[in-house]
């Protein structure tokens, strides 16, 4: 492997077992260094192991194929992420081969786990390099799994694998303060238990030469003259404040403000019971989605959304309640002239006129060497400019060729991305068959792309991270970087504020690098301390939580109708993660709808079809076909949930307050299926 001055300089700590954190910009080289670094570890100590961590499923085969593959003709390398069968069996894959790479969620899943083909110590590996380091902070998981290793430490375990953290962009936290700055480096260093940030300082002139720097350019626009389709859209919201009539209610639509006031009145509405106010806090939130989708994108984008959502809406629900139809026939009434509007070109967002002279001008001087990258802040919106950039004749005729990358999680706008569809993506772009990308912030980390000549930050108001990591993908030479904003906008002035940030965290960290820093070591022990600490108290306040109520004393109703459906003692939970019911009368409280597709299969189980409430059609969740016995598997955020304390409706079930019991295939077996066992 060939390493270039500044890469053996910032691994040479690395190479004596020390732990370290690797700080190089974006397209210098870091994930090469740290193979080298894992194949000398594997060459020249016995019984070498070495986990390769990330944080995204699409690294784990992009790492496999490019800087590791280096490995695999003297070392056994595995891949591993949620499609891989390997996964359930991850202590045999640990045991034979040398090294894995794997998301760093796999890892604390057998960190956790109980089954002996699962489970592992952290004790079976002798080094661990950790990708996209600074996300090891807070809940993350990555800081779980350190947390962990932290604890072993302290409590003076030993064989602890080395650790080798890589990262651009340690960020600030939003300090606004050097000493803030510096108290955010120093818990990163705590958390992946090392003083020392290695970056080029001998090769820092040759470094800069390698990965110049784009220019910066700030594109603003002017506010939209006028906007008859968004005012129409606040004249619907008013008329929908009237018929709800709770007094006071903020009217100041297509804000941030709004949406976080209208998440609130829903929860209100669903914990009280009161379906009017849950069902129009929803249909608002549409409403005040379309606005945002009309200030960012185009109208008829803001329209299809709109369309779309009481469309589907209307497939599911049987409308027999009388808000829900009244907000059908409301938005019927006002559908057609909503699509006319849309349509009146006079009155479009001046931000796309922006970005379209931005992509004219690069595209029309080289076409055949031009590639970009334009970071949106939602999949609605990447896939809205996709279909812009595709219905723009002006641009198509340029030879651009476009393409939308966003995130494989699921999302309430859009349908996700699968993983191979991604790959599918990013490899056309790669080959030169797309030259154009409307990405989410999947594209911003770790991502083997080409070197872009155009990078836009589209209408985002993100932190220093994202902006440096955004910036990074410019690397072309004479290349650009642009902000797409309206003039006097929240989003130029948090760009202003993040290009201080980075300033502030550069200071920090040349701050820590400086060996006459003592006072350094007992610092960061006393940061490690205070962190085991903190994390302790947390477990036993949120064990204490889930001890609250007993579970026969806890009804389940459902979200939309307020049908009571189930008590919390008819729940049990399987392989630790997923909640079914197994009471055979549950079954008459839902129907059966279409059969769920899931990216990645599982070891015990699989996916039945989705299952919705047969009063309403509120989806609730899905089948799980668990051995071959079919669970109803549901979604806590589906449901509120009642105790002697009051009602809540929680988003994840590790807020609820009662235990649940695991589920015992053999005694369900025995009761409901009359098997001899």
């Amino acid at each position: 492997m060939e390493l270039r001055d500044y890469q053996w300089e910032v691994i040479e700590p690395a190479l004596d077992g020390q732990n370290i954190i690797i700080w190089l910009p974006t397209g210098a080289g870091k994930t090469r260094a740290a193979a080298y670094v894992c194949l000398r570890h594997l060459a020249n100590r016995e019984k070498a192991k070495v986990a390769v961590l990330v944080n995204k499923v699409h690294l784990v085969d992009q790492h496999l194929k490019k800087e590791f593959s280096v490995l695999q003709g003297r070392f056994q390398v595995a891949a591993i992420s949620r499609d891989s069968q390997q996964k359930c069996f991850f202590s045999q894959a640990v045991e034979s081969n040398d090294l894995i790479i794997c998301t760093a969620q796999i890892l604390q899943n057998a960190l956790e786990s109980q089954e002996e083909e699962m489970h592992i110590e952290l004790t079976d590996f002798s080094l661990l390099v950790i990708d996209e380091c600074h996300h090891t902070h807070k809940d993350a998981v990555y800081n779980k799994i350190m947390g962990r290793y932290l604890e072993h430490k302290l409590t003076g375990k030993r064989n602890l694998p080395q650790i080798l953290g890589l990262t651009a962009s340690p960020g600030t936290e939003g300090a606004g303060t050097l000493d803030g700055a510096k108290e955010h480096i120093l818990q990163i260093c705590a958390n992946l238990d090392t003083d020392r940030i290695m970056s080029s300082e001998k090769h820092r002139s040759y470094l800069e030469v390698q990965i110049p720097q784009p220019v910066k350019r700030y594109n603003v626009c002017q506010e939209r003259p006028q906007d008859p389709f968004g005012r129409k859209l606040k004249e619907a919201m008013a008329q929908i404040h009237e018929y709800l009539n709770v007094p006071g209610l903020s009217q100041d639509f297509g804000t941030q403000i709004y949406e976080q006031r209208i998440v609130e009145l829903e929860k209100e509405g669903a914990e009280g019971l009161c379906r009017k106010t849950r069902t129009c806090a929803l249909h608002l939130r549409k409403y005040n989605d379309a606005l945002l989708i009309n200030e960012t994108v185009r109208m008829i984008d803001a329209f299809d959304f709109l369309e779309a959502f009481y469309q589907k809406e209307k497939e599911k629900k049987l409308l027999r309640e009388p808000t829900e139809r009244f907000l059908f026939r409301k938005f019927d009434e006002d559908k057609d002239i909503l699509f006319v509007l849309a349509q009146d070109k006079q009155f479009e967002n001046p931000k796309l006129s922006t970005l379209e002279v931005i992509l004219r001008d690069q595209f029309q001087t080289a076409p055949e060497r031009s590639r970009g990258i334009v970071f949106a802040k939602t999949r609605q919106c990447a896939h809205s400019l996709h279909k812009w950039v595709q219905e723009n004749r002006a641009l198509m005729v340029l030879g651009i060729k476009a393409a939308a990358l966003t995130g494989a999680g699921y999302s309430n706008q859009t349908k996700h991305m699968t993983q191979n569809e991604q790959q599918d993506v990013i490899q056309m772009f790669r080959k030169g068959e797309r030259n154009l990308l409307f990405s989410t912030s999947v594209a911003e980390e770790g991502l083997d792309i080409p070197e872009c000549n155009i990078v836009v930050r589209y209408g985002l108001m993100t932190n220093e991270i994202a902006m440096m990591q955004a910036r990074g993908r410019a690397r072309a030479p004479d290349s650009v970087y642009s902000v797409v904003a309206k003039a006097n906008s929240k989003e130029v002035a948090r760009e202003h504020v993040n290009e201080t940030l980075e300033v502030l965290m550069e200071r920090a960290i040349r701050w820590v690098q400086v060996p006459a820093e003592l006072l350094l070591p007992p610092q960061i022990a006393e940061l490690q301390k205070n962190a085991i600490v903190s994390r302790k108290l947390k477990e036993a306040k949120r064990e204490g939580q889930r001890r609250l109520h007993a579970p026969d004393d806890v009804r389940l109703y459902c979200v939309d109708c307020s049908q009571a459906v189930c008590y919390g003692s008819d729940l049990r939970t399987v392989e630790g993660i997923h909640r079914v019911n197994i009471n055979p009368n549950f079954r008459f409280y839902y129907k059966v709808l279409d059969p769920v597709e899931l990216p990645c299969t599982f070891k015990d189980w699989k996916p039945g079809n989705i299952i919705s409430c047969s009063n309403c059609g509120q989806h609730w969740g899905m089948e799980m076909v668990y051995r071959e016995v079919t669970l109803p598997m549901i979604s806590i955020k589906n449901f509120v949930v009642e105790t002697p304390d009051g009602r809540k409706q929680h988003k994840q079930w590790s807020k609820v307050t009662f235990p649940i019991e695991a589920f015992d295939f053999v005694d369900y077996c025995r009761t409901n299926l009359s098997m001899d066992i």
